[in-house]
């Protein structure tokens, strides 16, 4: 059967290598973008001509409550029902600054783009799975967000992702019966050019990472292709760090 991956925020960085990854395992493809649409769409050119699949671009903000409704009207125009989700969008601020100095837009900014972001996309993808009694959900989050630490500087970034891990735990109990599994990744501390790298450079090294080399998008991919595939189906509720080993939040402390 084919089936179609809605990889958000895949024109670029750790989803653009994912996206990749999901297309040479035979998925068809769609993407979102909110700025990148030129880049979006000759991505998805290219992912058509290099594996023989279909594949889309879509305009998508994360933040924007009728961005998801929107996006899922225009898979179904299309003819696509979505089989795969991998919530790869999300924004984050920069600027590091305490909680007392982010400003109420902000909050709700971090929080609906990474949250609420969520609930709506499924609401309106769950449906579908349902009735295929088959489904993938994939969600990121960060280093240690199983524990719900505190992260200086990243306070609205780290309560966002926090209430996603619980609620990719919560779905995974709530979806098993219908043969839908839902998974978290967290990515460890992965930065340009290493972001859309595919394979490693074993050669490098580094001294921050315990396993010795600087970790790269194409090390989430081979994860995230592996939650997809079918043998996958006995694993579900899990929040799994790639990360070299790396404590990612410990320059933090």
């Amino acid at each position: 059967m084919k089936r179609t991956a809605l990889i958000t925020g895949s024109a670029s960085g750790l989803g653009r290598v994912a996206a990749e990854r999901l297309a040479q395992d035979g998925y068809s493809i769609i993407t979102t973008y909110r700025h990148s649409r030129e880049r979006a769409e000759s991505f998805m050119a290219e992912l058509e001509e290099k594996y023989q699949i279909t594949a889309a671009a879509l305009p998508y903000d994360a933040a924007k409550r009728e961005s998801h409704a929107n996006l899922l009207k225009q898979c179904a125009q299309i003819g696509t029902g979505i089989d795969i989700l991998v919530h790869n969008a999300g924004p984050y601020i920069q600027e590091r600054k305490t909680m007392a100095e982010y400003t109420v837009e902000e909050w709700e900014y971090m929080i609906q783009g990474n949250l609420t972001s969520m609930f709506l996309l499924a609401h309106g993808i769950l449906p579908r799975m349902r009735e295929n009694g088959w489904g993938r959900i994939i969600t990121m989050g960060f280093d240690q967000s199983n524990t719900a630490p505190g992260w200086k500087y990243r306070s609205a970034f780290a309560a966002a992702k926090s209430g996603l891990t619980s609620l990719t735990k919560t779905l995974s109990i709530e979806e098993a019966e219908y043969g839908i599994t839902v998974n978290m990744v967290c990515p460890g501390d992965i930065v340009p050019p290493y972001k859309e790298m595919n394979h490693p450079d074993r050669k490098e090294k580094t001294e921050v990472v315990p396993v010795g080399r600087p970790g790269t998008g194409g090390d989430i991919a081979r994860v995230i292709s592996f939650l997809c595939n079918e043998d996958s189906d006995f694993i579900t509720g899990a929040v799994i760090p790639v990360t070299g080993g790396q404590d990612v939040l410990s320059k933090y402390r």
